[in-house]
């Protein structure tokens, strides 16, 4: 199996930015994490501020691999273009968000990538990626 992850902006600065909303650890301390407990599935990352790369990324891979771990960032909220990017290809993804952003900004609580993703799983922390590679993994999506 081989599932790419995929974190959109401002999320390099994990461990850095709002550690009260975002925690203390940053996203590469964590992937080894990822990648030793699930070692029989090939895990590959990319991350961009630059909406236009995340989509060129996701056309890329989308039609090789076995699924998609997506956090947009904010373009949860704003890319049409990263809606249609999803539909368009044959990887199901899984819509991620670290924070549970029903309990925060108004402008939060609506996806406009939710409907073209398998699923979607938020406020578990960086835990919200292992949720979803065991939901692409157990084929439940």
């Amino acid at each position: 199996m081989n599932i790419l992850i995929i974190n959109g902006p401002n999320l390099n600065l994990l461990g850095q930015r709002e550690p009260g909303i975002y925690g203390n650890e940053s996203f590469e301390a964590y992937l080894p994490q990822l990648r030793k407990r699930y070692s029989d599935i090939e895990i590959s990352y990319y991350q961009s501020n630059v909406e236009g790369e995340l989509i060129n990324e996701i056309q890329r891979q989308g039609f090789t691999v076995d699924g998609i771990v997506f956090n947009a960032g904010a373009y949860t909220h704003t890319s049409v273009a990263l809606h249609d990017c999803i539909r368009a290809i044959k990887a199901p993804v899984v819509e991620v968000h670290i924070s549970n952003v029903h309990q925060r900004e108004p402008f939060r609580h609506r996806s406009l990538i939710s409907s073209a993703c398998k699923g979607v799983i938020c406020g578990f922390g960086l835990d919200s990626y292992r949720l979803a590679i065991e939901a692409l993994k157990g084929g439940s999506v």
